[in-house]
């Protein structure tokens, strides 16, 4: 008797989230101190779950009549090489005692269609934001409601 190998399946072979724990882990960063919680939350998790954590800054994106000529991809780029800094001084500080694998990633838009990007591209099993500091969103609903309502990962809302 002869044994036979498994055959190959195309579906065996597709993206899979989710199902070893976490290998990717999004965190969306803005500047905010819930936003920097959800960051330090998020790289626990992904040094227990030995995942890749990527901080996603999105970077708004305004009319020309809105800007008003103010330079607003100037700002917008200095608020993320900002958060650059402060995360690589972060990283450091703790190297040698904590080692995380991340990625800074920039995407551009409102958050919420930034961060479902973010995290489609990035193939993200996970998804941290800090809870909203703005008041702005009981009228349109904040991101973090509008990533759960949205169903595709996991979401964690950190205070």
């Amino acid at each position: 008797m002869t044994e036979q190998q498994p055959q190959s399946h195309p579906e065996s072979q597709r993206f899979e989230r989710g199902t070893d724990g976490p290998k990717v882990i999004v965190a969306g960063v803005d500047g905010s101190d819930s936003s920097l919680r959800a960051a330090a939350y998020a790289g626990g998790l992904a040094r227990r779950q030995n995942a890749l954590l990527a901080l996603v800054y999105v970077q708004p994106v305004m009319s020309a009549g809105a800007a008003l000529g103010a330079p607003v991809a100037d700002t917008t780029g200095e608020i993320a090489e900002g958060l650059v800094a402060e995360i690589r001084a972060a990283a450091e500080r703790v190297r040698g005692i904590w080692d995380v694998r991340w990625e800074f990633h920039t995407f551009r838009g409102d958050p919420y269609s930034g961060l479902v990007t973010a995290a489609d591209e990035l193939k993200a099993d996970a998804v941290v934001v800090g809870a909203s500091e703005s008041a702005g969103h009981r009228i349109i609903g904040s991101v973090a409601v509008r990533l759960v309502k949205a169903g595709r990962w996991p979401v964690t809302v950190v205070p």
